[in-house]
């Protein structure tokens, strides 16, 4: 049985890493994709071929997630193309090569930049899906977040912030958007290993000491709860956000 068969989602940041990995899976769960990236094009390019060729159906879009005209764009050109939208995966953040620093050392543009993809965007984006879930009556939007929002992290402060920014929307949007059966549930990695994650430590020197399951996670790791709450098996649930972290951080 396919858990998302019929469905059409659109995955932000989708060219690589965790975003790839959503793709793969959802496909594999029978869902319709529209892929989207703001500069990985030849990336997202190659997702999208990737799952076209296992049968899949698939369209990509360049869209800069902190505009407002680009996700309306992404929101028309889903429903052009598919008729509906009944999922997304707000997924795209900054992250990539982003350095540690005290946060007295942080510029104000640094700053600006964290909030715009990390929070606005997932705000935008579910301003521009919410006419067509409400209109259709029924929706699943799924946040990222991340396990440093529960344990801090030193030299992240904007990051950490900026997770935290997105379990409050998880939350909100959740008590706004509930009376139009359209659920906002976030997922919260721990440090998991990507191409993401590599340009900001050794992962081969992260300590899983802490970690019950005694390994680092992979993105593979972290599509199964995706892909749950994106499915009708969590009609009933909403505002929660889950950690998928090998037990690191319990709540």
């Amino acid at each position: 049985m396919k858990h998302l068969e019929g469905k059409v989602a659109i995955i932000t940041g989708a060219a690589k890493g965790l975003g790839k990995a959503f793709a793969v899976g959802f496909a594999e769960e029978g869902a319709k994709l529209v892929l989207v990236t703001r500069k990985d094009l030849e990336g997202l390019k190659k997702a999208t071929e990737e799952i076209t060729a296992k049968g899949g159906e698939c369209i990509f879009l360049q869209v800069d997630v902190t505009s407002f005209d680009d996700v309306k764009r992404m929101a028309d050109e889903t429903v052009k193309k598919f008729g509906k939208i009944d999922i997304l995966v707000n997924n795209a953040a900054y992250y990539f090569g982003v350095e540690r620093r005290p946060f007295t050392q942080i510029s104000v543009e640094e700053w600006d930049l964290m909030m715009g993809i990390n929070v606005k965007g997932p705000w935008l984006c579910t301003q521009a899906v919410y006419p067509y879930m409400k209109a259709q009556g029924k929706g699943k939007i799924v946040m990222l977040t991340s396990e440093v929002f529960f344990t801090g992290s030193n030299g992240f402060v904007h990051y950490v912030a900026s997770k935290g920014g997105v379990v409050g929307l998880t939350r909100a949007l959740a008590a706004e958007l509930g009376p139009d059966n359209i659920t906002v549930n976030a997922v919260a990695p721990g440090y998991t290993d990507t191409e993401a994650s590599r340009t900001i430590a050794d992962v081969k020197k992260y300590d899983t000491s802490r970690t019950p399951l005694k390994r680092l996670g992979t993105a593979e790791d972290i599509v199964g709860a995706t892909v749950f709450l994106a499915s009708d098996a969590a009609d009933f649930i909403t505002g929660q956000t889950i950690l998928v972290d090998g037990g690191r951080a319990m709540h």
